[in-house]
C-alpha cells in the first residue's frame, strides 16, 4: 500500500507500561484484540511512525494521557501528528490549565475525555466547562461513544447524550469514535442532526461495520465519517486493507473519509 502519504488516522495512542494494580480493566479488551503486549509494556512511537509510513498515513491524531511525551514525540516527528490532550476533568481548574497548556504552548488540536472512565455522561455538569474551554480555544472535543471494552459500565457512551451536548454548544466540534457499537444508529442520528458532530470508526474494522453504518458513509453521512485505527488496539493496516473489499467507497467518498473530513472535524 506504502505510497505518498495522505491519509489521517484521527485517532492513535501512546501507551505506558502499567502496574499490575492498574491493568485489569484495560487488559480485557486489549486481550480480546490480541494486544496485550501494548498494555503490558507500553508503546514504541518509532514503531507508531513505521506503521503510518507503511499505510500511506501523513498525520495521526496522537493521544496520551502524558500531556509532555505526547508532545515531546510531536516535537522529533513534525508534521506527523496533531495533539490530543486527555486531561482528568474531576479537578476542574487544574484540568482546564491543562488543556490552556496543551493548546497554546505546544499547539494541541483536541480534548479527549471518556466518559465510561468517570461514571458520569457527556451531559453531567462536570464537563461544562470544558467545552466552553474548547470553544474559546476553537479545538475539537473527541469522546468515546458505544460499548465499553474495559471493564466499565458502557450507559454512559449512549450516542444521543451528545445531542444534548451540541444544543448546549453550536460552536463545540464534537467527534464521536468508535461507531456509536451497538448504538450505532443512535450515532448516525445525532450526527445527521447536527452539522459540527462526526463519527470515527476507530477499533473497529470494514468486515464488522453494522450495514446502517457503511450505507451511511457511503451516501447522506459521507461527510460525517473519519478514519481512525484506535492504534496500537488495532495495526494501522488492518482496517485500510479491508476497505475495497467491505465499504467499497466511490473515490471521492473514500477521499473524504480518509482525509478531507478529518480537516474539517479538527
Amino acid at each position: 500500500m506504502a505510497g505518498t502519504p495522505w491519509i489521517i488516522d484521527t485517532w492513535v495512542n501512546l501507551l505506558r507500561p502499567v502496574s499490575d494494580a492498574q491493568r485489569a480493566a484495560g487488559e480485557n479488551v486489549f486481550g480480546l484484540y490480541s494486544q496485550l503486549d501494548a498494555v503490558r509494556e507500553g508503546t514504541d512511537p518509532r514503531a507508531l511512525v513505521a506503521e503510518m509510513d507503511g499505510s500511506d498515513v501523513a498525520v495521526g491524531g496522537l493521544c496520551s494521557v502524558d500531556l509532555e511525551w505526547t508532545a515531546a514525540v510531536m516535537a522529533d516527528h513534525p508534521g506527523r501528528f496533531f495533539g490530543i490532550v486527555s486531561p482528568h476533568p474531576t479537578a476542574i481548574m487544574p484540568c482546564l490549565r491543562t488543556i490552556e497548556r496543551a493548546v497554546r504552548d505546544y499547539g494541541f488540536k483536541a480534548v479527549k475525555i471518556e466518559p465510561f472512565l468517570w461514571g458520569k455522561p457527556p451531559t453531567d455538569p462536570m464537563y461544562y466547562p470544558i467545552y466552553a474551554k474548547c470553544v474559546e480555544l476553537d479545538v475539537t472535543f473527541t469522546t468515546q461513544i458505544g460499548h465499553t471494552g474495559p471493564l466499565f459500565p458502557s450507559e454512559v457512551g449512549r450516542p444521543i447524550h451528545l445531542d444534548q451536548v451540541a444544543l448546549d454548544f453550536p460552536e463545540l466540534r464534537i467527534v464521536g469514535g468508535h461507531i456509536g457499537w451497538p448504538w450505532t444508529d443512535e450515532a448516525i442520528a445525532v450526527a445527521w442532526k447536527h452539522q459540527n458532530v462526526w463519527i470515527d470508526t476507530s477499533a473497529h474494522i470494514p468486515k464488522h461495520f453494522p450495514p446502517t453504518f457503511t450505507h451511511f458513509m457511503k451516501t447522506f453521512g459521507q461527510e460525517k465519517c473519519l478514519f481512525a485505527s484506535d492504534w496500537p488496539l488495532l495495526p494501522i493496516a488492518r482496517p485500510l486493507g479491508q476497505l475495497p473489499e467491505y465499504c467499497d467507497l466511490p473515490a471521492e467518498v473514500r477521499k473524504k473519509f480518509l482525509r478531507e473530513n478529518a480537516t474539517r472535524a479538527f
